[in-house]
């Protein structure tokens, strides 16, 4: 994560990356994140994304982001390697 978190700031973007935890913290972890700041996109990782068994969670994030920045697009990235592709199609 660090990794990527570098790549985002050669190119003057801040970022942060959150994980999700399935423990009943997901809601108020993504909520903290959302808010901590303006944000202008927002990626989605595949991880969630492409997990079947996730979609409740998938539908619980997307709404999230509709309501706590809602002026940020959403994003969704094929792996974490790519994170900033992704951004940087919706910027």
């Amino acid at each position: 994560m660090e990794k990527n978190l570098a790549r985002f700031a050669e190119h003057d973007i801040g970022a942060m990356m959150t994980t999700v935890v399935l423990d009943g913290t997901a809601e108020s972890t993504l909520i903290a994140s959302l808010t901590v700041r303006h944000w202008d996109v927002v990626v989605v990782g595949a991880g969630i994304r492409k997990a079947e068994q996730l979609l409740p969670l998938l539908e619980q994030i997307v709404n999230l982001i509709h309501r706590h920045p809602p002026d940020a697009v959403i994003a969704f990235n094929t792996g974490v390697g790519d994170s900033l592709e992704a951004a940087r199609r919706r910027l």
